[in-house]
């Protein structure tokens, strides 16, 4: 059963109503329109010959009704725009059913409409739509939550909680428009990095979203199984083996815009659906990666917002380069004041230990060494800066370092404490690589199920041959964070994951009774739309006590009315 308000139930009724007239709420019939609200604002001063014949269409989102006149409020895609609505204009002959019934009336709030006319300025000096012709186009039966704004424009009552916000994003759309300005930076973003790429010749490809082994990163996979193959396939955790195989099929750049899927915890800054740009560029290495990333970024950045520097929060960033250099031994031994280079698993455990890191047993020494670092060191790590040279057993898909032992050339950027991208000089070494899957095997054996599983047919490419290679991946949603300046992932994706919605109990009999109703009053109850004990709490004692013993007298039910004192306690109780 669909629980509904009594403005839904109002709602509903006029669309029954507008139909009944002929007038159809939701025609099929294409509108025309010529112009947006915002063109209107900004150019009608300087070109007002060019809007004497106009055709607009949006939703209602305000009115002003004044008798045989009224003035109203219409809302696109760009922004909003007073209009004028006169009867008589609309309503050339005898009939005004279309003004006095239909617009006064069956209109409300949210609903689209659509209109013809010439644009004028009020004595006031608005800038407005004198309506010649008005066509209903959607019929709205969930009224828009009201947002209440002062003579600036300025909100002071409106949709704000975060939940209801991403749950109906739509909602938020409608009524915070603002927020569009966060997804069309998102856009822009995208299309700048694009263009970069393929200025210089790289190409843009697709990857396979459905994979037979989960690889090219640490994260553990969301299952699924494919019924025609008989088989289990994971969403992908990252692109970069496939990406690599084009390498290794003679492309010297390709890139890829995609969704990751990792079955994790969420948070302010992850969601398990996420966006990703990875790039691989043949007979490149870390080192050229790094100047790469801090032109793209400029790039962008001024490409955006027309500078390199931007407002996070109470920080300045400056995404001009160069970016701070720092290993990640150094950064830990800066910022912890200790040097764990040289130490063993058990001797990082009793660190973690002393920092008050939750650790377990199937964390090997790559791990405990990203713990210690995630503890003491993003925090600090504001303005872009790269982390280099990583342990290699932190990274089994990165080359060993061309000088230090133990170490693989990779390098991840910091922007205000978290990671935006990764990099490595990649490992083309088929016979290293084999071992390095093999060093994750036993980790998963230890329970980790984070750890890479064995790819036979990436291991076979590179058997194949791979050239000197570069790698990058930069995670869209974070990069979009930083350049709309948000705090949480959930303000930069439409529709971020959420919990399942709660569904409202509906009351059987034995639970109107438990508070006092009348079982003979419970038919009534339910005719009045209400199904659930928190309706029945919200209800005016007074207003309830006058319906219900109107719906009494009109279901004819073989019963008494209640007392205004039954109707307290059913509230209270």
């Amino acid at each position: 059963m669909q629980l509904l308000s009594e403005q839904e139930i109002e709602r509903r009724k006029d669309r029954e109503a507008l139909m009944e007239l002929g007038v159809n709420p939701y025609p099929a019939i294409e509108f025309p329109i010529n112009v947006t609200a915002k063109d209107i604002h900004e150019n009608y001063e300087n070109r007002k010959n060019d809007y004497k014949n106009i055709s607009l269409a949006g939703r209602l989102m305000s009115r002003r009704i004044m008798g045989s006149a009224s003035f109203a409020e219409i809302q696109d895609s760009t922004g909003r725009l007073q209009i004028y609505v006169r009867r008589d204009d609309i309503c050339e002959g005898e009939d005004k059913t279309l003004y006095n019934k239909v617009f006064k009336k069956l209109l409300g709030i949210g609903d689209y409409i659509g209109v013809k006319g010439f644009i004028f300025t009020t004595q006031t000096g608005e800038i407005s739509l004198h309506v010649k012709e008005l066509t209903v186009l959607s019929k709205s039966v969930k009224p828009l939550p009201v947002v209440k704004r002062d003579e600036a424009g300025n909100v002071y009552d409106g949709f704000t909680d975060p939940e209801l916000r991403y749950r109906q994003r739509y909602v938020d759309l409608t009524v915070n428009p603002e927020v569009k300005d966060v997804f069309f930076t998102r856009s822009r973003i995208i299309t700048n990095m694009r263009k970069y790429f393929d200025e210089r010749g790289w190409l843009e490809v697709e990857t396979p979203i459905l994979q037979a082994v989960h690889g090219g990163a640490a994260a553990k996979p969301f299952n699924t199984h494919h019924n025609t193959l008989d088989m289990p396939l994971y969403l992908r955790i990252a692109n970069e083996l496939y990406l690599k195989r084009l390498i290794v099929g003679g492309f010297d750049g390709v890139y890829e815009f995609g969704k990751m899927f990792r079955n994790e915890g969420m948070d302010r800054t992850h969601n398990p659906e996420f966006t990703a740009m990875e790039i691989y560029i043949a007979y490149k290495d870390y080192i050229w990666m790094m100047k790469m990333v801090e032109d793209l970024l400029e790039t962008v950045t001024i490409s955006v917002h027309g500078t390199a520097e931007v407002t996070v929060g109470d920080t300045k960033i400056d995404f001009s380069g160069p970016y701070r250099r720092l290993t990640l031994f150094d950064s830990i031994k800066e910022y912890a004041g200790i040097d764990v280079s040289k130490m063993d698993e058990a001797e990082l455990r009793e660190v973690c230990h002393e920092f008050g890191i939750e650790v377990d047993d199937t964390m090997g020494r790559g791990k405990l060494i990203d713990e210690i670092f995630g503890e003491k060191v993003e925090d600090h790590l504001v303005q872009p800066t790269f982390i280099t040279d990583y342990p290699i057993e932190m990274t089994p898909l990165a080359k060993k370092h061309r000088s230090d032992e133990g170490l693989v050339e990779r390098f991840e950027l910091f922007v205000n404490g978290k990671e935006i991208a990764n990099a490595y000089t990649e490992l083309n070494d088929p016979i290293d690589q084999r071992e390095r899957f093999e060093e994750q095997l036993k980790l998963a054996a230890r329970g980790d199920d984070e750890a890479m599983a064995m790819d036979e047919d990436f291991l076979r490419s590179l058997e194949y041959g791979m050239p000197p290679t570069a790698g990058l991946g930069i995670g869209i949603d974070r990069l979009t964070m930083l350049l709309t300046n948000n705090s949480t992932i959930q303000e930069v994706l439409f529709f971020p994951q959420m919990r399942p919605e709660k569904k409202q109990k509906i009351a059987t009999d034995e639970d109107f009774m438990a508070v006092g109703v009348d079982p003979g009053l419970i038919p009534a109850l339910r005719d009045l739309n209400i199904h659930t004990i928190d309706q029945l709490k919200e209800q005016n004692a007074n207003k309830l006590f006058n319906d219900v013993c109107g719906r009494r007298k009109k279901l004819k039910l073989e019963t008494s009315n209640p007392s205004k004192e039954d109707v307290e306690k059913w509230i209270s109780e």
